[in-house]
């Protein structure tokens, strides 16, 4: 389990828990970072919001998966894919910072890009872990 150091233990951790809560929260109470960012600020409906906090649940379990040494092949494709909405997410979170709809100071955008990159980087870490 700590194979690769306590260091990358904490923050696989810490990216799975992000994760599962804010997947959960956007599940049961339309609440979490996602549903917030993507209705509120961004303007998208509802639907989409829904379908991104599944998708961050889904991602947190298999960071949790993947800390745990299993290896299946289905869960890179999985994790591939969740990498490339992430990073369209990434991007549509910058487009909206830039056009004024964020309502974010530069650091509240640094602070939110720092956490999502942190996500998009556990993603294809765990997407690499076959390839070894």
């Amino acid at each position: 389990m700590f194979k690769d150091g306590i260091g990358i233990f904490l923050w696989k951790i810490a990216v799975a828990l992000y994760l599962i809560a804010n997947g959960i929260l956007g599940l049961i109470s339309r609440g979490g970072d996602f549903h917030v960012i993507l209705t509120n600020t961004m303007r998208f409906p509802s639907w989409v919001a829904t379908i991104v906090a599944v998708f961050a649940l889904v991602a947190g379990v298999m960071v949790v998966i993947e800390m745990f040494g299993k290896t299946i092949r289905i869960l890179d494709f999985i994790a591939l894919g969740l990498a490339v909405i992430w990073a369209l997410y990434i991007v549509l979170g910058i487009i909206s910072f830039i056009r004024g709809e964020a309502g974010l100071s530069i650091w509240g955008m640094l602070q939110r890009l720092g956490v999502h990159l942190m996500v998009l980087g556990s993603l294809l870490i765990t997407a690499q872990k076959g390839n070894r």
